[in-house]
This record gives C-alpha cells, sequence and structure tokens, in this order.
C-alpha cells in the first residue's frame, strides 16, 4: 500500500512538472504537433477501438475471477462436507 501511494504521488508530481512545459508554447501545438484533421480523426478512431476493447479485456479478467471464486467455494463445501462423512 505504501508502494502504491508512493508510485501515484510521484506519477501526480511529474504531471504537475511537465504539464507547464507543454502548455508554454506560443504556437499551440503542444508536444505531439499541429492538431489538424486527421490527427482528430485518427485519435477518434483509436479511441473508438480502445473503449470496447478495454471492456473486453476487463469482462475476460472478470470472468476469470469468478471462474477461480467458483472453484476455491467448491473446494471449501468439499472440506466441509468431508467433515460429516465419519459415522459415529
Amino acid at each position: 500500500m505504501k508502494r502504491l501511494l508512493a508510485c501515484l504521488a510521484c506519477c501526480a508530481l511529474a504531471a504537475l512538472v511537465l504539464a507547464p512545459g507543454a502548455l508554454a508554447q506560443n504556437s499551440g501545438t503542444g508536444l505531439y504537433g499541429p492538431a489538424d484533421d486527421k490527427v482528430v480523426t485518427g485519435t477518434g478512431f483509436i479511441l473508438i477501438a480502445a473503449f470496447p476493447l478495454l471492456v473486453l479485456l476487463l469482462s475476460l479478467l472478470q470472468w476469470r475471477l469468478e471462474k477461480r471464486k467458483e472453484r476455491r467455494k467448491a473446494f471449501q463445501a468439499r472440506l466441509s462436507q468431508a467433515d460429516w462423512r465419519g459415522g459415529w
């Protein structure tokens, strides 16, 4: 947890340090270059493809975790039933 907080603080600090340099150019081009129609369209297509891909990957991850949870629950149920098979 401490590492996560340190990493988040470091990333936030880096963003705060680097942001003014990107915004300080007089030409308004930013770090990438001029934002013409081709750049904006390409970025839009990337976003259109990225969001469904993100949803797919997160859904697959959740499916795997649910499968793992069900296996663990079945194993625990088998263990608890094994205790009662004994007899007297």
